[in-house]
């Protein structure tokens, strides 16, 4: 068994390679919920969304979430509300795009979800729906949000949901603080950490290490199964050459007082894995990365495509002690 602790559209990649080289019965993806949030009613998941679509190859390749050849009536027409809308309210709200198909996925899962039924379980539901052969579960049942402390450009600082700041403020605010509110009570999905113990390799994706892997880690059962299965961990990093390939991890690692580099990663991956695989561009940081205690393999890990991917795949599962 291999697996897999993911944040997004990184994590999707590198799946949509792994599916190519070991059977999916033997993948477990262990996806972050900290920015899930409500919207219009609905629930909203969207690391969950963004592997279950990119591995049924329903995702929107140009924008990397959503789905593919989407349509945006329902967007549209909540324009119509958007004058009457009282100061306020956030009935109608626009800034976050949700497509006319990605819709149904949301519909079923606030439905299941008011019928009593656990994420783990509607993910499970929505995952044989799109007839993918690996287990998606979400890291925990229970609700973990991360929230981050801004700096507006009035200069005054507030504390907004992941999904305020990464979407409709464009995560281009410095970040003060992130904390995961909800964590030190929040217990892993059932077989998150049955995934984790019978594990071969266990792999963190090239997701960004604050906000999408530190949710998961924030659950202490995890980070403690974590530390304790060091040995059998691979780290990917996010990082390519000082810089994040989709998103704000560089940015957020220096403002929140890390080095937005290699090395950066592997300090806060130290504890919890004895593997990093970065790019060929940081092969001159590679003996950086082994001081800490990682050893450091150095190869191609920007996913291009799929066959990248895969060759991906196979590097971090070899390096795991996987033929």
């Amino acid at each position: 068994m291999i697996t897999v602790l993911c944040g997004g559209v990184g994590a999707a990649r590198l799946l949509a390679g792994m599916v190519r080289v070991v059977d999916p019965a033997e993948l477990v993806a262990v996806v972050n919920t900290g920015d899930d949030t409500v919207l219009h009613g609905l629930d909203i998941s969207p690391d969950l969304d963004t592997v279950v679509y990119t591995l049924a190859d329903a995702i929107d390749p140009e924008r990397g979430w959503g789905r593919r050849d989407e349509t945006w009536r329902a967007m549209e027409a909540l324009g119509r509300f958007t004058p009457w809308r009282p100061e306020g309210s956030e009935a109608g709200g626009t800034w976050f795009n949700l497509g006319d198909s990605d819709l149904a996925t949301h519909m079923y899962r606030t439905a299941r979800r008011r019928e009593g039924a656990a994420l783990s379980t509607v993910t499970g539901e929505i995952t044989a729906a799109f007839s993918l052969g690996l287990r998606v579960l979400p890291m925990s049942d229970d609700c973990v949000a991360t929230m981050v402390t801004v700096q507006d450009p009035d200069t005054s600082v507030s504390e907004v949901s992941f999904q305020d700041y990464f979407v409709r403020r464009r995560h281009g605010v410095p970040v003060r603080a992130v904390r995961f509110v909800g964590a030190d009570t929040a217990r892993p999905a059932p077989g998150v950490l049955e995934a984790l113990d019978a594990a071969e390799t266990i792999v963190i994706a090239p997701s960004n290490p604050l906000v999408s892997i530190g949710p998961i880690r924030a659950v202490a059962a995890i980070e403690d199964r974590l530390r304790r299965r060091r040995d059998h961990v691979v780290a990917i990093s996010p990082v390519v050459g000082g810089a994040a390939l989709k998103g704000p991890a560089d940015r957020m690692m220096n403002e929140l007082g890390h080095d937005s580099s290699v090395v950066g990663v592997a300090r806060l991956y130290r504890d919890v894995a004895s593997t990093l695989v970065v790019d060929t561009v940081d092969a001159a940081l590679a003996p950086e990365v082994e001081a800490l205690g990682l050893r450091c393999e150095v190869t191609g890990t920007v996913m291009s495509d799929p066959s990248v991917a895969a060759r991906l795949a196979r590097t971090v599962l070899d390096l795991g002690g996987r033929s």
